[in-house]
C-alpha cells in the first residue's frame, strides 16, 4: 500500500489485513511492547482543519513508532497564503519520510501524494475519512465478533465523509449497511452511480433503518465549514437523532457509535450516549490502533517499491 486516499480505493483484503493488524498492535500496546518500524523518520501532519482524536492519535502512533511527528496547521505554512498544494508537496517530498493531512477538498490529498512522492494518509476530507472507518471496523470486531452477516444503520447525513466512507466500506466487505436520512443530506446521484451496485440501502425512515441493526451509528450534523447551515441542519435531521426508541427496534446486542465530537440531544440523546460511552469511547482509543497499522503498512510498502 503507497497511500491511504479513502476506503474506496483499498480493497477488502487490505481492509481485513489493517484490521487484523490493529488488533496485534493494540494487544501489544497493552504487553507495554511498541515497535521500532519508523524509526528516525519524520512525517508531515498538515491540518487545516482543527483536530482533537487525528491529532493525538496520529503524533502518539508516530512516537510509539519511533517517527518523529512535525505538526503544520495551514496558517503555520505558505498554504496558507496561496501556494498550490503541489508545489508544497515537492518541498516536503525531498525533506520528510511521509505526510497525514486533515483538510477540506479530496483533491488536495491526492495532489500531495501525487507531487509529493512520499506515503500520503487522508486524515479527514470533505469527501472520506478512513481512519475513522478503521478504527471503526475494529470496535465491530471487538465487540461483535466481526462485521460478516451484520446490519449497520447510519443516521443524519448521509452525504457526509462519513456516510460514504461508511458506504464503501459495506461494497467492499458485504455487510448490509441502511443509510437513513431525510431526501435533502442522502448520497447525491453522481455519488450512488460510482458506488455502483453495492449492499447499501438509503432511506428516509428511521425506524426501519434501525429495525435489527447490529449497530447504530452518527456524526456530528454540523460540521467545520457547515457553521452558518446550522440551524437549517438542526431542524431538517432532528428527526433522525439515536435516542432509545430506535436502539428498542435494533438487535438485543446492538451497539451505538459515534466517531466525535458529540453534541447531546441533537444527533443523539445525552442519556443514550452516556449509556453507550464505554462502546463510545472504545471506538475513540481505536483511532490510535487502526493508524498505527496503516503507518506500517504504508512504510513497508515505501521499502518494497
Amino acid at each position: 500500500m503507497k497511500h491511504l486516499l479513502g476506503i474506496e480505493s483499498l480493497t477488502a483484503d487490505e481492509i481485513s489485513a489493517l484490521v487484523n493488524h490493529a488488533v496485534q498492535l493494540k494487544a501489544e500496546r497493552k504487553r507495554g511492547l511498541i515497535g521500532s518500524d519508523l524509526q528516525g523518520e519524520i512525517w508531515a501532519l498538515i491540518f487545516a482543519k482543527s483536530s482533537t482524536r487525528t491529532r493525538v492519535s496520529f503524533e502518539t502512533g508516530l512516537v510509539e513508532l519511533g517517527a518523529q511527528p512535525m505538526f503544520l496547521s495551514a496558517s503555520d505554512i505558505q498554504l496558507g497564503r496561496g501556494e498550490p498544494i503541489r508545489d508544497t508537496a515537492r518541498v516536503l517530498g525531498r525533506m520528510v519520510h511521509g505526510a497525514i493531512i486533515r483538510t477540506f477538498a479530496q483533491q488536495d490529498v491526492v495532489d500531495f501524494a501525487e507531487f509529493g512522492k512520499i506515503p500520503t494518509v487522508n486524515a479527514l476530507t470533505d469527501e472520506e475519512h478512513p481512519c475513522q472507518i478503521l478504527a471503526d471496523l475494529l470496535t465491530i470486531r471487538e465487540l461483535l465478533g466481526g462485521w460478516e452477516g451484520r446490519k449497520v444503520a447510519f443516521f443524519g447525513d448521509g452525504d457526509c465523509n462519513m456516510g460514504r466512507s461508511w458506504a464503501w466500506a459495506a461494497k467492499r466487505l458485504g455487510f448490509e449497511l441502511v443509510i437513513a436520512a431525510p431526501a435533502p443530506y442522502q448520497p447525491d446521484a453522481a455519488f450512488r452511480a460510482r458506488l455502483g451496485e453495492s449492499p447499501v440501502t438509503i432511506t428516509d425512515d428511521a425506524e426501519a433503518a434501525a429495525r435489527d441493526a447490529d449497530v447504530l451509528y452518527t456524526d456530528t450534523w454540523v460540521s467545520m465549514g457547515r457553521e452558518a447551515e446550522a440551524e437549517e441542519r438542526l431542524r431538517i435531521l432532528a428527526p433522525f437523532q439515536i435516542h432509545q426508541g430506535l436502539v428498542d427496534l435494533a438487535h438485543p446486542d446492538a451497539i451505538v457509535q459515534h466517531c466525535l465530537p458529540a453534541y447531546r440531544d441533537k444527533e443523539i440523546s445525552g442519556t443514550l450516549f452516556e449509556e453507550h460511552a464505554a462502546e463510545i469511547f472504545q471506538q475513540a482509543e481505536n483511532r490510535l490502533h487502526a493508524q498505527k497499522a496503516v503507518l506500517i503498512a504504508l512504510a513497508r510498502g515505501r521499502e518494497e517499491n
